[in-house]
């Protein structure tokens, strides 16, 4: 079969799906997310996409400080509801349980398997976004959602968004171990 150009619009590939934490007028805001993706390994930085007319945006310029929260799969409703809503003109922070790590202006999400908290390290000036890059000053977990210490996502049990048929998807199964997989394909 012939490929067959769909335009500039056709990625579908998984973004993780997350809900991003700041303060707005001296009160937590939240955010959906999908466009975050780990971008240096040390010192820890992830990138996030948000667009610039976001209240958030602003918050994040202001205090140069926000949280990663990444929900499990029992929370996409909720999530989904802080995308559509604007904090312009409805309140939402009161709809989570919060607690705070090193940063003041960072609320992390209680309901939240997994949250990070991050300080703005740079920001990339984009035509409708703005990249701000992050560094990870803090990752939060509890005990049950890990295995051997670490975050496992069996337990986590994070969705993932799609573009442009806008849907939301759980993670799968295990296929391969990263950097062990390919070895055997070695000459």
């Amino acid at each position: 079969m012939e490929k067959v150009n769909i335009g500039s619009q056709g990625f579908t590939l998984p973004m993780p799906q997350a809900i991003l934490g700041t303060h707005i007028e001296g009160r937590p805001n939240y955010m959906a997310l999908g466009w975050v993706t780990r971008v240096n390994y040390s010192p820890p930085l992830i990138g996030i996409g948000v667009h610039k007319g976001h209240a958030t945006h602003q918050a994040i310029t202001e205090t140069g400080q926000f949280s990663i929260n990444f929900p499990s799969t029992e929370m996409v409703n909720i999530t989904d509801y802080v995308g559509l809503v604007s904090n312009k003109r409805v309140d939402k922070s009161e709809l989570f349980d919060r607690f705070y790590g090193e940063l003041k202006d960072a609320p992390l999400i209680k309901e939240c398997p997994l949250s990070l908290e991050c300080k703005l390290y740079e920001t990339v000036s984009l035509p409708t976004n703005t990249l701000f890059i992050g560094e990870i000053v803090g990752t939060w977990c509890e005990e049950r959602y890990m295995t051997d210490g670490v975050p496992d996502i069996s337990k986590i049990k994070p969705f993932v968004l799609t573009m442009p048929d806008n849907r939301y998807w759980e993670v799968g199964r295990c296929v391969g171990h990263a950097w062990k997989a390919g070895k055997a394909l070695k000459k």
